[in-house]
């Protein structure tokens, strides 16, 4: 949304200000949580800011988010007549830290070529805006006060952003509960615990976390009871969020400042989130105290935030956890990328497994809604192996059901899926929301769906309300192990193991980038989307008059296609102008094959850098 000429009226202002008095005319407004973020928006009526000679095309803009209360009235709002606009803020696009269904930004300087885009007042507006799309959805009437809970990883910038939120949240009338360290899976648990003691349920959660991004980097997710935020609520918030940004004043900043001060309050929700986790795990064993007792685990927290579930998960269920590693929060990650798809991240927690005797070992991302796994004997359980493992753990529990997977799960796992499980395959696109909104939608149609999970290592269950969290699905390997323990089954991690047996892998799998140069002539000033589709659509052209190669008949992202003993998939990057290319082949040789049949299609693609695609092809 725009800034409107002359007469601007923000969302903070006219969430608070309509929202919670939405019936009032001539009533005096006794909150002034309306006026933090004002600076020169409307004439002033005997010191009361009025509606006055809005015109057809303001009112047109304004009614996306004010609604009805745009009307020729007198809005007693507490506000001071005059106001000092904050001196040289910086000029910020807040559409580009937008990351799919996330925010995202440079916390940190420091980094050549990456200046700083998320800063304090920056985080402020931001949380301001979500105050005041929050009050929208929940038709707040000013009855009671919305309740906010924020959260946030090991990243050196975590402190200061969490301060900048409170102040947006405070100032913009709503109460703040820090939760301090936190997962991001805890966080939307927080909108559902019901724990008044814990100041539970809350009305919106926020988590400040850039997943396994550089230390500089940080961002938000955002949450109701409802699930994650998507896309169009993000850019939503954003729009939001410039207009309030573009107002601030150092008398509203004081304001929020001060509000915050006195209106926060600090909770300890990993202890409600860890327990239920724990009790999770007695369940599944016939209610035994302490299941994992003689199971030796090891965990890689990565210096994030995960290394709670060694002494708040494990310990208490009776595992040994000696050799655990990395669990301290250090937001530089001195060890290495808290990322279980990062093969260092996976060699570390292989070689702790393995240098313990430990009968698994569990990593963990930055902010713990990813996870992988692995067994007693340094196999790896993430990618196509975990999903597997997880397939064959749901299938066991509600035979048939169809699994949700992203489009770069291999040939192999669709068999092991259909012809061994005994369930559906529905391989659909890149993007956890994407996997999970497809799994619920699927649901909503009548065809049973309990596991929506990507090769990342995102997994969202049913039954755990469809949160995408790295915790929960460790822990239903977990049950696994103790509820095989409690009949009589030993062998370690070795039920595990035999759960995916029969799961055919790729001899040689790799994915290669190709970039798109936005500034190349070829472009003719168009999107780097539009010229990525031109792209597929020469490719997918091209492959229907080669006899040696077959278009896959379901697919729902970029150009799928087998030959050769393999398959390739090219697709157009959720955010980027990159052009993903993984290739899963029976051998180099025939991986080599696979790419130069790209390469022929995409050749006279001059704006495409062919680079790596041309390099795997030759030195192979």
């Amino acid at each position: 949304m725009s800034a409107m000429s002359g007469k601007v009226v923000h969302n903070v202002f006219v969430s608070q200000c309509y929202l919670q008095n939405r019936q009032f005319v001539g009533t005096q407004y006794r909150r002034d949580s309306c006026a933090p973020y004002v600076r020169n928006l409307l004439p002033f009526q005997g010191g009361k800011l009025a509606w006055t000679g809005i015109s057809s095309m303001q009112l047109r803009t304004l009614s996306k988010h004010q609604g009805p209360f745009v009307n020729r009235r007198t809005v007693h709002c507490n506000v001071a007549p005059t106001t000092s606009a904050v001196p040289s803020i910086d000029k910020v696009d807040f559409l580009k830290l937008q990351n799919g269904s996330d925010i995202r930004g440079v916390a940190v300087a420091g980094v050549e070529g990456e200046p700083v885009n998320l800063t304090e007042q920056v985080a402020e507006a931001i949380a301001a805006a979500f105050a005041g799309w929050l009050v929208e959805k929940k038709k707040a009437d000013g009855s009671r006060h919305l309740r906010v809970s924020i959260g946030h990883d090991s990243r050196i910038s975590a402190h200061r952003l969490q301060d900048a939120i409170s102040r947006g949240i405070a100032g913009a009338g709503l109460d703040v509960v820090q939760y301090g360290l936190a997962s991001t899976p805890a966080m939307f648990n927080s909108t559902l615990t019901e724990d008044h003691g814990f100041l539970c349920p809350v009305d919106g959660s926020i988590m400040i976390t850039a997943s396994h991004l550089p230390y500089n980097r940080n961002g938000f997710k955002f949450f109701t009871n409802a699930g994650g935020l998507g896309k169009a609520d993000i850019k939503d918030i954003l729009e939001r969020a410039a207009v309030i940004y573009n107002n601030f004043t150092v008398e509203g900043l004081m304001n929020s400042k001060e509000k915050a001060s006195t209106s926060i309050r600090r909770v300890d929700y990993m202890t409600i989130y860890t327990s239920d986790l724990v009790h999770a795990v007695r369940k599944a064993a016939g209610n035994i105290e302490k299941p994992l007792e003689g199971f030796h685990i090891v965990v890689d927290a990565g210096n994030g935030a995960g290394g709670f579930f060694v002494a708040k998960v494990l310990e208490p269920l009776g595992a040994v956890t000696t050799g655990s590693q990395f669990l301290e929060p250090d937001g530089l990650f001195p060890n290495h990328i808290p990322n279980p798809e990062d093969k260092t991240a996976m060699k570390a927690i292989t070689q702790a497994v393995l240098d313990n005797k430990a009968d698994l070992g569990i990593i963990f991302d930055t902010d713990v809604d990813r996870s992988a796994a692995v067994d007693s004997t340094g196999h790896e359980f993430n990618r196509n192996r975990l999903i597997a493992l997880m397939s064959a753990i749901v299938l066991e529990e509600h035979p048939g059901t169809t699994i949700v997977t992203d489009s770069v799960t291999s040939d192999g796992l669709t068999t092991f899926i259909e012809k061994k499980l005994g369930g559906k395959h529905r391989r659909f696109k890149r993007g956890y929301k994407n996997v999970i909104d497809e799994a619920i939608r699927l649901n909503s149609i009548g065809e049973e769906s309990h596991l929506a999970i990507e090769t990342s290592g995102h997994g969202a269950l049913k039954e755990n309300n469809w949160l995408d969290d790295g915790a929960y699905l460790m822990v239903k390997i977990l049950n696994k192990l103790a509820s095989a323990r409690a009949s009589g089954m030993g062998g370690g991690s070795k039920v595990l193991t035999d759960l995916v047996q029969g799961l055919q892998e790729a001899a040689f799998a790799v994915e290669l980038r190709l970039k798109i140069n936005q500034d190349h002539p070829d472009l003719k000033g168009g999107s780097f989307r539009n010229y990525g589709e031109a792209v597929l659509k020469h490719l997918e052209n091209s492959i229907e008059s080669d006899p040696k190669l077959q278009k896959a008949s379901v697919n729902y992202e970029g150009v799928r296609v087998s030959g050769f003993g393999g398959w390739f998939l090219l697709r157009l990057s959720l955010h980027d102008p990159v052009l993903p290319l993984n290739i899963e082949a029976s051998s180099n040789e025939d991986a080599v094959k696979l790419g130069l049949a790209v390469l022929a299609a995409i050749n006279d693609f001059s704006a495409l850098d062919k680079s790596a695609l041309d390099k795997f092809v030759q030195v192979s």
